[in-house]
């Protein structure tokens, strides 16, 4: 018996139509910026038609909360890099490990800056990038766990997210004034990360004999 070769699925081929309006859009958010992004630029970009984006994403809000929902899936990874836990001295060395990644990616992605440092006003993405850093807050507090033995931490704030966040508010204040994060500015932006830590895990913390 003759066997045919197996039909692509439609869940595939739907994946890459989404790949490239979302990379069309990451595009032209780099370039141009937020308020200038719509369906039909990015559709043109794409060179599809602009029924096949609205098909996926309803109006730019909803584009934009899938490329923050990108971005912070780099941020993700990067938390779950792996990570030489015999190099660690203390939490710091750990802390500063995570923001230098995490400055990688608004240094290499136009993208990011824009959507989650610069002021665009839209609600939606805001919204959707806080409860992405209230996840990046777990994994954090997850791999901070596995090098050192945490004291008990407030049920009531996130604060590893919460951390993340005023990191943030320095960075985007260098984007806004000089249109990317200055070495200056990243170094106050790891300070303050650490110096909101530091209200809550002492000095110095029983590192783990091996990482769990």
């Amino acid at each position: 018996m003759t066997r045919t070769a197996p039909v692509r699925k439609p869940r595939a081929r739907s994946q890459a139509r989404i790949d490239s309006i979302l990379d069309a859009a990451r595009t032209l958010l780099a370039a141009e910026g937020v308020g200038s992004l719509s369906i039909y630029s990015v559709a043109e970009r794409a060179e599809i038609p602009p029924s096949s984006v609205y098909h996926f994403f309803a109006s730019v809000p909803s584009l934009l909360e899938a490329l923050t929902a990108d971005v912070h899936s780099a941020f993700r990874a990067c938390l779950q890099a792996p990570i030489d836990h015999a190099a660690l001295k203390d939490w710091r060395d750990l802390s500063r490990l995570v923001e230098q990644r995490m400055l990688a990616i608004y240094s290499e992605d136009a993208a990011a800056r824009q959507l989650i440092l610069a002021q665009h006003g839209l609600t939606e993405v805001t919204q959707a990038d806080r409860q992405h850093d209230i996840e990046l807050g777990a994994l954090m507090h997850k791999l901070f766990d596995r090098h050192f033995e945490l004291p008990k931490l407030p049920d009531d704030v996130d604060v590893f997210a919460l951390a993340m966040e005023l990191g943030d508010r320095v960075y985007a204040r260098s984007v806004q004034q000089h249109g990317q994060i200055t070495p200056r500015m990243a170094e106050e932006g790891m300070r303050v990360f650490d110096a909101y830590l530091g209200l809550y895990l002492p000095p110095y913390l029983h590192k783990r004999s091996t990482s769990a």
